[in-house]
């Protein structure tokens, strides 16, 4: 809910806003630690000094505005994007955005990338030898609707190898980026597919510590929305904040 309007004193800044208005702090053991070992490059990336606690001002807790005008024809659709098909399992992945408190989040934006079905990104950086799909870039964004659902046709990814560890690959996966209600509610996650025998050696997967955790970021796979001779269906539910948060990345530590 957005934070009621407040009026500037003459001369001076706008108060803080009450307290009411911050969010509670998840449950330790819901987020991966901004240092993880078996994740190298954290090595490299993650803060060193204190962090600084900055107070949440009216802008950081209402707002980004988003309408459903920003948004293309096939944005939520990565199968026509292109004049031809791109190659591999088409998939539907579907669910609901949820706040803290359960409530359905509505017209919030939802950002996904991902690997082609060989595993390779269409990104100057993936030098990966499986083949580009010239009918696939492998991003799309979607509004949710009143209730919080939101809904993306794409293709099954595939894993890919990386330079982490010995016989690293990262299982497959898409990336998933969500604004929430306001920026504080950012949240930067990855959405796996169920039973994938490469969840053991994955370091983005293991470093949140907490098993229930590591669950959400799982998705299931949906019989009832799978659409005959068309697509499969994996539910992917997402919560913002609280007890049953969605683990959440650091931005910098991103992978491709």
């Amino acid at each position: 809910m957005a934070a009621p309007p407040r009026h500037r004193p003459p001369g001076g800044d706008l108060p803080p806003p009450p307290a009411a208005l911050g969010y509670r702090k998840d449950p330790e053991g819901t987020h991966p630690p901004m240092d993880y070992p078996g994740y190298r490059s954290t090595a490299l990336r993650h803060p060193t000094e204190q962090l600084v606690l900055l107070p949440q001002k009216l802008t950081e807790l209402t707002g980004p505005l988003l309408g459903r005008g920003r948004l293309g024809e096939h944005d939520h659709d990565l199968t026509k994007q292109f004049p031809d098909e791109p190659v591999g399992q088409r998939i539907i992945v579907h669910g609901r955005l949820l706040d803290g408190d359960g409530r359905p989040v509505p017209d919030s934006l939802v950002e996904i990338w991902q690997a082609n079905a060989a595993g390779r990104y269409r990104h100057v950086v993936d030098r990966w030898g499986a083949p580009l799909d010239p009918n696939f870039a492998g991003v799309g964004r979607a509004l949710t609707d009143a209730d919080g659902h939101y809904e993306f046709v794409t293709i099954q990814p595939g894993a890919y190898p990386w330079r982490n560890h010995d016989k690293a690959w990262r299982p497959a996966h898409i990336h998933f980026s969500l604004f929430g209600r306001s920026f504080t509610q950012r949240l930067v996650t990855q959405m796996y597919f169920p039973n994938d025998p490469l969840f053991f050696q994955d370091p983005m997967y293991n470093s949140v510590p907490d098993e229930k955790a590591r669950q959400r970021m799982i998705s299931s796979f949906d019989y009832d929305r799978t659409v005959d001779h068309y697509a499969l269906a994996y539910k992917f539910d997402i919560v913002l904040r609280g007890r049953a948060a969605t683990p959440f990345e650091n931005e910098e530590d991103e992978d491709e």
